[in-house]
């Protein structure tokens, strides 16, 4: 993808009425553009400068009272002479704003622009420009913990630093292919066996986190499901502590998915109260119940309830979670036992609690926030939440074994030296080391417009 020279502009706040609007500028010539339609000539001011003054339209109008922040070139966010300018949030001035910029032969930027050029300009590489949009999507305290992780560059350098050993031992290889009729061998097989088992290593562990990455980034989905009146609606208003379901002695009063957020530990999850499930001749019933099959499958963590006052219904739930167990292997599923406050004993399962009085209900929370961050220590890993990496990495993975292999059956150096090259265009694909115009178009045309 070429990078292109032309001033662009945008608005680079959310839309509508606020206290503030910001629309950004970046191309050659940025400082100079506005020309006569500021009150202050800015092509000779110091970057990172701000410059209060008057804008104007090109028939001399008073638009707003604004300050323009004043970037150079390779001092700004796109590595492009910049300038950033600071309005009044009306949506009328925002408008009549660009509309000057763009009379003026400025063009409105696409998705992604901005951070486009920064990353073309060399200021960001692809995995840290990714980040960006990450950060701003981010609605929990750990998926803005990964997505700032990746932007400080903690991804790339893992896998630059990865890279590079790669490479050095490819070029070794390499070099055996061009005194291939002298039987050397410049590449000690070794080291490079140690190597590849170390690379391995490490990136499966990175592949193993994008279940967590994913989840954080996503929302955990928690599916909490039973036979009727076992207590499903009375979880979720303890949860949420609001009364954000009906619940009522009557069976099977619950016919149709409700799905709520509950943050714990800067982890989103999103607990979905399902439909009792139960034989049933009622029309509508039954479709709740279908539905709630459905979200079964979707959900990462499946909480089966089972009523402590019905011994039938601890046996009918554990028998559940075997089945479930074995027809979802990836799935947590979890036996709680609720209206243990009525119980004389403790009763079989993972948990036992009482969803009306709150009772177990912290350890709840506990387990769930175990389940989903596992054995990984957020602060102190990478943490893989981009599917298009975890595919990359999935592919640099395969590309190795085959290299361990090859190096184990004694092949010979140059079926040895492709697999290390694919695994390095792989690894090359997260940083933007090697890319193409369709991988990068459709990236950032999931960015929004001003960033």
């Amino acid at each position: 993808m070429n990078l292109k020279t032309d001033l662009i502009c945008a608005l680079a706040t959310g839309n509508g009425i606020g206290a503030i609007s910001i629309i950004r500028v970046s191309g050659p010539g940025a400082k100079s553009f506005l020309g006569t339609s500021f009150s202050k000539n800015l092509e000779h001011q110091a970057s990172h400068s701000l410059h209060f003054g008057l804008l104007k339209n090109q028939e001399g109008a008073l638009i707003d009272e604004v300050l323009i922040s004043v970037f150079d070139e390779n001092k700004s966010f796109t590595g492009e002479e910049s300038i950033e300018i600071s309005c009044h949030g009306s949506p009328f001035i925002q408008q009549q704003i660009l509309a000057l910029l763009c009379s003026l032969g400025c063009r409105l930027a696409g998705p992604g622009e901005f951070t486009q050029r920064a990353f073309l300009n060399g200021k960001m590489d692809l995995s840290q420009a990714e980040a960006v949009a990450d950060l701003i999507a981010s609605q929990s305290k750990q998926a803005h913990q990964i997505a700032l992780q990746q932007l400080r560059g903690n991804f790339s350098n893992e896998l630059h630093s990865l890279r590079e050993e790669l490479i050095h031992f490819a070029s070794l290889v390499e070099l055996e292919l061009d005194f291939s009729e002298e039987d050397v061998e410049f590449a000690d097989r070794s080291q490079l066996k140690t190597l590849v088992a170390n690379v391995l290593r490490i990136l499966q562990r990175l592949a193993q986190s994008f279940a967590l990455g994913n989840a954080l980034k996503t929302g955990v989905p928690v599916a909490i499901v039973g036979a009727p009146n076992t207590g499903k609606s009375t979880l979720l208003n303890q949860f949420l502590g609001e009364e954000r379901a009906i619940v009522s002695a009557i069976a099977g009063t619950t016919r149709d998915v409700i799905e709520e957020t509950l943050n714990i530990d800067g982890i989103i999850f999103r607990l979905i109260d399902t439909a009792g499930i139960r034989e049933t001749t009622e029309q509508i019933e039954a479709m709740g119940i279908a539905r709630s099959k459905e979200k079964i499958e979707l959900a990462s963590i499946v909480l089966c309830l089972a009523d402590a006052q019905k011994p039938d219904s601890i046996a009918e739930v554990q028998e559940w979670q075997e089945s479930l167990q074995v027809q979802y292997p990836d799935k947590h599923i979890i036996t709680l036992v609720n209206k243990a406050d009525l119980a004389e004993a403790t009763l079989p399962g993972d948990l036992n609690i009482s969803a009306k009085l709150g009772n177990g209900i912290e350890a709840l929370k506990t387990l769930l926030v175990s389940l989903v961050m596992g054995d990984f220590d957020i602060q102190n890993e990478t943490i893989v939440a981009s599917a298009r990496h975890f595919e990359a990495l999935k592919n640099t993975i395969d590309a190795l074994e085959k290299t361990s292999f090859s190096l184990e059956d004694g092949t010979s150096a140059d079926f040895i030296a492709m697999d290390i090259r694919q695994a390095m265009y792989h690894l090359g694909t997260i940083t933007g080391d090697i890319s193409t115009d369709d991988l990068l178009g459709n990236i950032f045309s999931k960015f929004c417009i001003g960033k």
